[in-house]
């Protein structure tokens, strides 16, 4: 595992689009060989967003040969709904790059068969060869995409309910209001996220600091969802200096000292 710290939330949104723009740009994707890339929602991303959108309008990378993968989405929300994270990421990304709509896949929170939508999602990624790069947030309960603490460590795509943690932590989209978030989502699985080629997790502020501290120092436990990284073979783990509060000091001094010189 590598973990990357840097001084600011700014900074580490820059070095997370940098690298995105690094990887695409190495893979050299073409229509017959695009780049996959799994797509990450909340608010941790938004800064690499806008960089990877001024990237583009540089001409630094271009996105017409890369195939998106959403994580998740709230059962009972559509794609026109402004609370959907299908919504949210054309609303915040998507559209302020050359992407094709062809290339762009969410799960249907709509849907009445949610394990044939399940299956489908599964389906579509093995048909590209596999997620080349997942990019996803922290809970501060350590869940990633939506699997919660004790969610299966094996699991694929499938319909979770939301904790009241990640309810709470998810009102701020719903006006604050945590009776209005809708409490089942479809999700994929640990293991799917674990397939992926390389995973690279962004987390920021000091309430993410005991979900940092057991993804790193911590044994490996379906009790903190992040902690299977330790057995991925090319995962990152980016925060800012403030997430890395309950490592102790001898970690941090130890990934700043092998990161030296390293993109």
């Amino acid at each position: 595992m590598r973990v990357i710290i840097k001084s600011s939330y700014d900074e580490l949104s820059q070095w997370a689009a940098n690298y995105v723009i690094y990887r695409i740009n190495k893979y050299r994707p073409t229509p017959k060989n695009p780049f996959v890339f799994g797509l990450p929602s909340g608010s941790t991303p938004l800064g690499m967003f806008k960089y990877l959108a001024q990237a583009y309008k540089e001409g630094k990378v271009s996105f017409a040969n890369v195939v998106f993968f959403g994580m998740g989405e709230y059962i009972g929300v559509g794609a026109g709904n402004p609370h959907g994270f299908q919504y949210y990421l054309w609303d915040q990304f998507l559209k302020y790059v050359n992407i094709k709509k062809e290339h762009v896949y969410f799960l249907d929170g709509l849907t009445t068969n949610f394990a044939k939508e399940c299956e489908n999602y599964e389906k579509t990624i093995k048909k590209y060869g596999g997620v080349d790069l997942f990019i996803g947030g922290v809970g501060v309960d350590g869940h990633i995409a939506f699997n919660e603490p004790y969610s299966s460590l094996g699991s694929h795509t499938r319909a979770k309910m939301l904790t009241p943690s990640t309810l709470r932590a998810n009102s701020r989209f719903f006006d604050n209001d945590v009776s209005k978030v809708p409490p089942t989502v479809l999700t994929i699985g640990i293991a799917t996220l674990m397939e992926a080629k390389e995973v690279i997790i962004l987390a920021n502020g000091k309430n993410k600091a005991a979900a940092i501290k057991n993804a790193i120092e911590g044994a490996i436990t379906h009790v903190w969802p992040v902690s299977v990284l330790q057995q991925h073979p090319h995962a990152i783990i980016a925060c800012d200096v403030v997430a890395t509060a309950g490592l102790a000091p001898e970690t941090v001094a130890y990934f700043n000292e092998v990161e030296k010189g390293k993109f």
